[in-house]
């Protein structure tokens, strides 16, 4: 039969003590955790701050180019009234497509997100990075062309036109229009190496007769090259033989897809495993399946994939389809990468090292009054 001192003897005013004790840790830590400046000296996070200025101002030129033109803005789908959203069909329109997505990649953050996964790859000022992107995210050739500005960086891209829904689809805007109008404003200096079509067989299939015509007279009057080869394996030789004169002999630091392109995707379902974000790629599918993801990564070169927004959201921290947007500079990345990381992991091992004690004294006090 158990007795009165078999029972373990409860201390209300110690456990109290220890709720207390541990409630207050909870809300200093919390506190240091949300409020951690953000305008240290870290150099990372001070160019990703740039950048996505530097992408800001280019979004409120492309919103004046738009207006200029006399094109509304829709707010019932553009929200946040950037003039960086399409339509929902049009006869450049290639394929369906997320207007949630769309909306996401217009926050200028995205830039600092594109400065950091550049960094990852290693570059330096004055290095090549080769790009593909297609016009069905027109936000996010932004951002890489930003953070490329703010870098140093040489960006050698190629763009298709055509665009899903909600992307570059406006036929009176399109991508081609707002490279010329960001040209134009002084605030981005690298042209396109070559454009194409896009869409199905990279000839614009999927769009009706007037949109091809449309996007055809729109490329010769540019003056740029274009890039016509429905034979997939052809096309994507043309575009490395593109990058490589223009790198002029340099390495290419790193490949940054945009958007979901036939050339640059292939025809093979195993690059919808690549992940969202920086990638280094080691399994291949067959040479006459694979597109510029997979050539350049059999060379070597790091791959930085932008399609899968949703997927980029949650793995770099940043809020999806946000009203208003954040403004540039702000938000949980600014303390996830470069020092605030550092001080982010110390700070929670401090916090539990800290609850440990506490718990461990507890303990040991409850110890020290059962024998007395």
């Amino acid at each position: 039969m158990l007795t009165q001192r078999q029972f373990p003897k409860e201390h209300p005013k110690n456990n109290e003590a220890a709720v207390y004790i541990l409630c207050g840790l909870s809300v200093v830590f919390f506190l240091l955790m949300e409020f951690y400046p953000q305008k240290g000296t870290d150099s990372l996070r001070n160019e990703m701050a740039h950048a996505s200025k530097i992408m800001d101002k280019a979004t409120e030129a492309l919103k004046g180019c738009r207006q200029e033109k006399g094109l509304s803005i829709e707010r019932s789908t553009d929200i946040n009234a950037t003039g960086l959203i399409g339509v929902e069909r049009s006869i450049i329109t290639t394929s369906i497509g997320s207007l949630g997505s769309k909306r996401t990649s217009t926050n200028p953050n995205f830039a600092g997100l594109v400065v950091h996964l550049l960094r990852e790859c290693g570059v330096q000022k004055g290095d090549a990075v080769a790009v593909g992107a297609s016009g069905s995210f027109p936000a996010l050739i932004v951002a890489m062309l930003a953070a490329a500005e703010a870098l140093g960086l040489r960006p050698l891209w190629i763009s298709s036109l055509g665009a899903s829904q909600w992307g570059s689809n406006h036929p009176q805007f399109h991508w081609l229009h707002m490279w010329q109008c960001l040209e134009k404003s002084g605030l981005l200096s690298h042209p396109p190496l070559a454009l194409s079509l896009g869409g199905e067989g990279d000839t614009g299939e999927d769009m009706e007769e007037e949109g091809r015509q449309l996007l055809w007279t729109d490329i010769r009057e540019s003056g740029l090259p274009f890039l016509n080869e429905p034979n997939l394996a052809r096309n994507v030789a043309s575009r490395m033989a593109l990058f490589e004169r223009a790198a002029m002999g340099r390495e290419i630091k790193a490949f940054i897809n945009i958007g979901g392109s036939w050339s640059n995707m292939g025809t093979d379902s195993m690059v919808l495993h690549v992940k969202p974000g920086l990638n280094r790629i080691e399994r291949f599918p067959a040479p006459e399946r694979r597109g510029v993801i997979y050539a350049m990564a059999a060379r070597g070169i790091p791959v930085i994939h932008l399609l899968y927004v949703r997927g980029l959201v949650q793995r770099y921290g940043l809020p999806w389809d946000p009203s208003p947007l954040p403004g540039p500079g702000k938000g949980a990345l600014y303390r996830t990468f470069g020092d605030g990381q550092k001080f982010l992991f110390g700070l929670a091992a401090v916090y539990f090292i800290l609850v440990l004690l506490v718990l461990l004294f507890m303990r040991k006090l409850e110890s020290l009054i059962e024998r007395k």
